[in-house]
Order: C-alpha cells, then sequence, then structure tokens
C-alpha cells in the first residue's frame, strides 16, 4: 500500500512539475521550427510569474493573473524579436540580454511593489478540477484527476501543436521559413512575419508556464523562480527531435526528475539531497551531449535572413 500511495504521489507530482517544462518547449518549438532560437525563455517565464503573481494579487482572480503573466511574457518576446529578427541581432546575444533584463526588472518590481518582506506573498490560485469519468477510476483517476486547469490545458495543446505543425499550411510555411527561408521568400511567403509570430506564440507560452508557476505550483513569486526551467526547455526541444509528442515525452522525464528530489526527501532517504537536485540539470546535460548532435535542427535555425 505504501508502495502504491508513492508510486501516485510520484506520478502526480511528475505531471505537475512537467507542464511548465511543456508549455515553454512547445513555444520554443514553434519558434526553432521558423529559425529562431530564443534563449530568452528563462527571462519570458520569470515576467510570466511575476505578472501572473501581481495580477492575481491586485484582482483576486488567477484568470486574470494568467493573462497579466502571458502578456508580460510576451511583452519580453516582442523586444526580442524586434531585436533578432528585425534588426538582425544575434539570437543568442539576445537571448541572454532578457534572461539578464527580466531578472533585474522583476525583482526591482517585487521590491518596489511589495516591498522586502520576510515572507513571501500568497495570492489566489487555481482551484484543483476533478475529471468527470477518470476520478472514480482506481490508480488512474487518482493520477490524472483533482489537477488545476492549467495542468490539463497544457497537454491538450500538444495535439493541438502537432496538427498546426504537419497537418495545415501555416505548419507547411512555418517549417519552409525554418529550412529554406530564402526559397520560402522567392515563393512569396513573408519569412520576416512568420518568425515574428512564432518567436511572440513562444512568449505566450513561456508566460503561461511562468504564470503556472507562481498561481498553481508555488502559489506566490520569488526572485527567480524560474530556476533554469528556460534552459531544461531548450534542451527538452532537441530531445523531442522538434515534434510536439516528443517534446511531451522529454518533458514528462525531466517533470519525474524534479519529482524525485521531493519524493526521496519526504521518506527521509539516507541519499544527501543534494545529489537529487542535480539531477534534473545532469540530465540536460546529457540530452545535449548524447542527442544535439544525432538530432536534425531546422537548416536554418538560429541564422539572421535578409531579403
Amino acid at each position: 500500500m505504501d508502495f502504491w500511495l508513492l508510486f501516485i504521489s510520484l506520478i502526480r507530482a511528475g505531471l505537475k512539475m512537467a507542464v511548465p517544462l511543456l508549455m515553454t518547449a512547445l513555444g520554443e518549438l514553434f519558434a526553432e521550427r521558423a529559425g529562431v532560437i530564443n534563449i530568452g525563455l528563462e527571462g519570458m517565464m520569470l515576467a510570466g510569474a511575476f505578472g501572473g503573481m501581481a495580477g492575481s494579487y491586485f484582482t483576486g482572480s488567477p484568470w486574470i493573473g494568467l493573462l497579466v503573466g502571458v502578456g508580460a511574457g510576451l511583452l519580453f518576446a516582442a523586444l526580442f524579436s524586434v531585436m533578432s529578427v528585425g534588426l538582425g541581432a544575434d539570437q543568442v546575444v539576445t537571448g541572454a540580454a532578457i534572461n539578464l533584463m527580466a531578472l533585474g526588472l522583476t525583482g526591482v518590481l517585487y521590491r518596489r511593489i511589495f516591498g522586502v518582506t520576510g515572507a513571501a506573498l500568497s495570492v489566489q490560485t487555481f482551484a484543483p478540477v476533478g475529471l468527470p469519468g477518470f476520478q472514480d477510476i482506481p490508480v488512474l483517476g487518482e493520477i490524472v484527476s483533482g489537477h488545476t486547469a492549467l495542468l490539463y490545458i497544457g497537454f491538450a495543446l500538444v495535439p493541438v501543436a502537432t496538427w498546426v505543425l504537419f497537418s495545415t499550411s501555416l505548419g507547411l510555411t512555418i517549417r519552409s521559413v525554418g529550412e529554406y527561408p530564402r526559397a520560402a521568400d522567392t515563393a512569396g511567403l513573408a519569412v520576416s512575419r512568420v518568425r515574428h509570430a512564432c518567436v511572440l506564440a513562444s512568449g505566450v507560452l513561456a508566460g503561461a508556464a511562468g504564470s503556472y508557476l507562481s498561481l498553481a505550483h508555488s502559489n506566490t513569486f520569488v526572485e527567480g523562480m524560474s530556476a533554469g526551467r528556460g534552459f531544461i526547455a531548450l534542451a527538452i526541444v532537441i530531445f523531442g527531435r522538434w515534434r510536439p509528442a516528443g517534446a511531451m515525452w522529454a518533458a514528462l522525464l525531466f517533470g519525474l526528475a524534479n519529482a524525485v528530489q521531493f519524493q526521496f526527501q519526504a521518506i527521509g532517504s539516507a541519499i544527501p539531497y543534494q545529489f537529487f537536485l542535480m539531477l534534473p540539470y545532469v540530465l540536460t546535460l546529457l540530452v545535449l551531449v548524447l542527442f544535439a548532435g544525432r538530432a536534425r535542427p531546422p537548416a536554418a535555425l538560429a541564422r539572421a535572413y535578409e531579403r
């Protein structure tokens, strides 16, 4: 019985921790399919987390907080897009600058608005939702039911993203721009517009992922709370071979790696907890070492395009 309780708790925790990674990775997948590598995901997530917390704090509605968080991620994505796509600045350098700016700005705004308090603020968050038809099923119902609406939205985005990318003319356009932008331009496709739109989409999903952290996971905001998840999302895109379903399974793997540390701390394992804390980051390095050279990225990835 104890084993099943531990197993169910581990899987539930893994699902919860996979959601922000999955949302961010799906957004990055669209950006990279269009030929743009968005290193600024970490900053956009952090902006979304602060925006979500602030929106919920002042309105009392987590849904409005989500909209504010999405708007914050979109704002930073727009800045990144103007610099990297519009002006042709180096995408990696621009993304790093976005991360630093978001880290500093959210910290300053948090202290300016809420002061330097001894305890973190608590805000109105998303309530758990029971799934009709699943909640009464033994084991499965305990695993998949009773999560927040954002978790179900996150996983529902996977088939939607798959359909858009591989079954629509829009998806063909995005993939064409990421593979052969000059040929796409010759065919009459607006390369810059497509890239701008995909980068903005990545900012929207990164902002939503950040809002999830503050409104469905931690229920507060802490400076730097994205904790490297934006960089892990970059590895997930590679591990998933630039496909939504692959990104989902990779996000679940990383989510479980995150969940393990809390479960082993809870049962009082003799293994030092620092070992489990480093698991997600070690896994990220292993993915980059083992898969980065084998997986074929879009041919025009990270290359600025001029007509």
